[in-house]
């Protein structure tokens, strides 16, 4: 095996470089992987302006992988050479109080694969053994790599508790808009409504499970959402885009009693404006849901793996590695693609 490899990698915000630096050693809790593929994420791009906190650079990025292992550390474990694996990408301390009452997303000193620590949009990426889950056969690698994303949908599910029988708007199509219009689905929600610009999006949220695909800028919202929920609005409103217009319209678009699950990633130092006698007089319920671990792991390895829900309706554009850096920037600009992976090896 080479003893380089290549990697993207940010130097500081808006100077991302494609490196040829060392292949990482495991510690003896970790274990090496050779990356198949990796997704390219909107916090990507984030991270790569400096709109995303990321302390450690300079820092390969990269979250969303499949691969196989090729190296172990010494610690004795069940997982062996040749492998196919993904990866939670959450690492915290085991011990704090959040981490003994099962959060550790709240742990001071959790750490993240490819926004603390080297990312797999790399030829390999090393990872904790705690944090490995082994793949099913019916599983491809190629799929494979949309767990973390998906893991990060049912966790947002799980905190909003979509119920059978309800109307849900998602505010944009984008993979993880469309993630949570399949999920929704899923659950046995009677009406799933996606509001999307992007033709090609709200085509593809169709096929994903949404019934209604409005475009919020020809079309007028609020009254199709009248029209369609008996002039009451949505029992639940996904916010999946972070930006502040569309936060603010989830609170007036919601109905009386509903719930918010605020689940696009707005600029931190972003700020909306909220009337709080809104959330008093509507009785608002509104969850915040920032990342999928714990059980969310294997419960999207397991709908990807039943073929209850197919990524590759949603991947619609599959790049080498040697162009994750133009692939990044391209998030910015170009919303004629979906979703990238890179196909790494």
């Amino acid at each position: 095996m080479s003893k380089t490899m290549l990697a993207a990698r940010l130097h500081a915000a808006g100077d991302l470089r494609m490196d040829s630096i060392e292949v990482p050693t495991p510690k003896s809790d970790e274990v090496l992987i050779k990356v198949h593929r990796a997704g390219i994420c909107g916090t990507d791009l984030h991270i790569a302006k400096g709109n995303f906190p990321a302390p450690n650079l300079p820092l390969t990025l990269g979250h969303e992988f499949s691969g196989t292992i090729v190296g172990l550390g010494s610690a004795r474990s069940s997982l062996a050479i040749g492998a196919k694996v993904v990866a939670d990408i959450n690492i915290a301390c085991d011990s704090c109080e959040f981490c003994r009452k099962g959060a550790k997303l709240f742990c001071p000193e959790v750490r993240q694969l490819g926004v603390h620590d080297a990312g797999a949009l790399a030829e390999f990426v090393v990872a904790p053994i705690k944090n490995v889950y082994v793949l099913p056969d019916s599983i491809s690698l190629d799929a494979a790599a949309y767990v973390e994303p998906l893991a990060c949908a049912i966790h947002g599910q799980d905190r909003i508790g979509i119920r059978a029988g309800e109307t849900i708007l998602i505010i944009g199509g984008g993979p993880m808009g469309l993630a949570h219009a399949a999920l929704a689905k899923l659950q046995g929600a009677a009406q799933i409504i996606i509001s999307e610009p992007d033709p090609h999006r709200r085509e593809i949220a169709k096929k994903m499970g949404a019934d209604i695909a409005i475009d919020p800028i020809n079309e007028d919202l609020a009254a199709i959402l009248k029209s369609k929920t008996n002039n009451i609005g949505p029992d639940v409103v996904i916010e999946a885009v972070g930006s502040i217009p569309t936060y603010e319209a989830s609170v007036a678009l919601v109905r009386r009693g509903g719930r918010i699950l605020a689940y696009g990633a707005a600029p931190q130092d972003a700020s909306m404006q909220l009337r709080p006698f809104d959330i008093y007089a509507k009785e608002l319920t509104i969850v915040g849901s920032y990342a999928g671990t714990y059980d969310t792991w294997p419960r999207a390895i397991n709908l990807i793996a039943a073929e209850r829900f197919n990524p590759a309706h949603i991947v619609d554009c599959i790049r080498p590695l040697s162009e994750a850096v133009e692939a990044i920037k391209s998030l910015e600009s170009d919303r004629s693609i979906v979703k990238i992976h890179i196909q790494v090896s």
